[in-house]
């Protein structure tokens, strides 16, 4: 029965899951969350308690990147990769990238807006970042390293002729669009639980506590915004980073080319009661529900919400038993991954019809005495052995071959780089003298230019910036300068969050000292809630 430990690894925690198949059922064997401060630990310490030594494991790559080209459907394969090597070539060239520094993978669907060409999907990771994680776990028995954007896929139970897209909120939010029971495009938001649980720890200073405090808290809709909200104290921290990420996700699925029938939301942020809720009033176009692998059922045991906790990990470990795009795989080919391939291969090529009854016996049709079956045997080893060993070699002359050519490209690279520099800092030299000068001047000038009006723009310069700020639903009802720099802002809105938003985006924007601003509890009457923020001008 074949298993795989699928990790997810992401800032302070893990994600794990042991996923085994037999036959057409697959059982989850063991799972959980695992908060760390040193990484390599926390992976012994998981592999030791899943008994995962001689099981493949599967991780997510990190820092990935997306770009997508098309191409014409008549091209052969051959001329087809070319032709997306070039085309990378040349967005990286756009860039200012060097090629040679990016491991790619890519995957292949028809293409929406026209249909004589394919489009692909282009995946690319510094080889830097992929290297460090082979080599975190040489130790293991590493299967896969794949994308956790494309890897999601695996846990949806998609209908025919039914568009779906998947939220995965994890350290960044990942959007995972989905059309015709293929990954059709990803989208990535910088925004993601990392920012949610660091503003908690700060005021925790423990992620386990942060993640605690997560799971507890609900957020209030429209139709339950008459409960107490003094019982999420923690909404300050939350609300302001799922808003954004809802906005961006409703302005990212007006533009896909199909429309989409459903939104699943997954990932660290989903712990959060009534987090589909909350999307579901910004995505009022779709149905919003929570991710839940497709092959559980609610007659489980174990609550279903737990399983939801891992989903990435158990995505993993499906990738790690065969499911998904297979061509996303950025783990490294090893020498011992040739040579099962290669036995492999002679194994299947000595199953031929007849080969058993014949084999020890010459041309006369007579059995071979014990010597000539002894010379046989050794002939065939002696045969075997050069085959391996010819093998070997042409797969290290191969791979010799490709370092070379990279460290080459790469040298060139460094050596015009190099020569651009020496000629740009010439140039820099002589000015940083003449700027130190005139700078020297205007530093005395705007000293005494600057004391003179600083009082003087400082309310009119603060009313300017809250106008570009405020968010719609909030009204200003008076600003007062207390005392020195020292100023109060009274505002409200029917909305919290709202509040809550313009807070952080005050402290978020400088207006005013980030460490100062303050807010008092909001005062609700009727539907309005008040609140006072408080801080010191810049």
């Amino acid at each position: 029965m074949p298993s795989c430990l699928g990790l997810y690894i992401e800032k302070n925690l893990i994600k794990y899951a042991k996923v085994s198949k037999e036959r057409e059922n697959i059982n989850i064997d063991s799972f959980g969350i695992k908060f760390y401060d040193k990484l390599d630990e926390a992976i012994k310490q998981i592999v030791t308690e899943t008994y995962s030594f001689k099981i493949p494991i599967s991780v997510n790559l990190s820092e990935e990147m997306y770009a997508y080209f098309y191409m014409f459907k008549l091209l052969n394969n051959t001329d087809l990769k070319k032709a997306i090597k070039t085309e990378f070539g040349s967005f990286c060239y756009d860039k200012n990238m060097n090629e040679n520094a990016f491991e790619s993978r890519y995957a292949i669907m028809d293409s929406l807006e026209d249909k004589d060409k394919i489009k692909v999907l282009y995946c690319y990771a510094n080889k830097n970042e992929i290297n460090r994680k082979n080599q975190q776990f040489e130790q293991y028995k590493l299967g896969t390293i794949s994308p956790i954007s494309t890897t999601i896929a695996n846990l949806a139970d998609v209908k025919s002729k039914e568009n779906v897209a998947i939220v995965n909120i994890e350290d960044k939010t990942t959007i995972t669009t989905i059309i015709d029971k293929k990954v059709y495009d990803i989208d990535i938001i910088e925004k993601g639980s990392v920012d949610i649980l660091d503003r908690i720890n700060a005021k925790e200073n423990s992620y386990t506590k942060s993640y605690n405090i997560c799971k507890n808290s609900t957020i209030y809709t429209m139709e339950g915004k008459d409960l107490q909200e003094e019982e999420n104290e923690y909404l300050e921290d939350i609300v302001p980073v799922l808003f954004e990420i809802a906005t961006k996700t409703k302005e990212i699925l007006a533009e896909k080319i199909k429309k989409i029938d459903k939104v699943y939301i997954t990932g660290t942020a989903s712990v959060i009661n009534n987090v589909d809720l909350y999307f579901q009033e910004f995505l009022t176009e779709c149905k919003c529900e929570i991710l839940k692998p497709y092959f559980i059922t609610n007659s489980v045991k174990i609550n279903i919400k737990d399983y939801i906790e891992v989903n990435s990990a158990i995505a993993l470990a499906l990738q790690g038993l065969g499911y998904g795009i297979k061509a996303m795989n950025f783990k490294n080919k090893t020498l011992s991954d040739d040579f099962k391939k290669f036995i492999s291969m002679e194994a299947n090529s000595g199953k031929t019809k007849g080969i058993k009854g014949s084999f020890f016996k010459n041309d006369l049709g007579e059995k071979l005495d014990k010597a000539e079956i002894w010379m046989v045997r050794t002939a065939v080893g002696l045969l075997v052995l050069s085959l391996i060993y010819s093998g070997f070699s042409i797969f290290l002359n191969s791979e010799i071959n490709r370092k070379s050519n990279e460290v080459d490209d790469l040298v060139r690279y460094t050596n015009k780089q190099i020569a651009s520099i020496e000629k740009d800092s010439t140039e820099v030299i002589t000015r940083t003298r003449n700027y130190q000068k005139m700078i020297d001047s205007l530093d005395n000038l705007s000293e005494r230019v600057t004391q003179k009006y600083e009082n003087k723009n400082a309310i009119p310069t603060l009313l300017s910036q809250l106008m570009s700020i405020i968010p719609k639903g909030v009204k200003i009802t008076s600003i007062e300068n207390t005392s020195g720099k020292k100023v109060e802002i009274k505002a409200q809105s029917e909305q919290y969050e709202q509040l809550g938003y313009f807070k952080v985006k005050i402290k978020s924007d400088g207006i005013l000292v980030p460490t100062s601003v303050v807010s008092t509890q909001g005062i609700k009457q009727g539907n309005v809630v008040t609140v006072t923020i408080e801080g010191e001008l810049p």
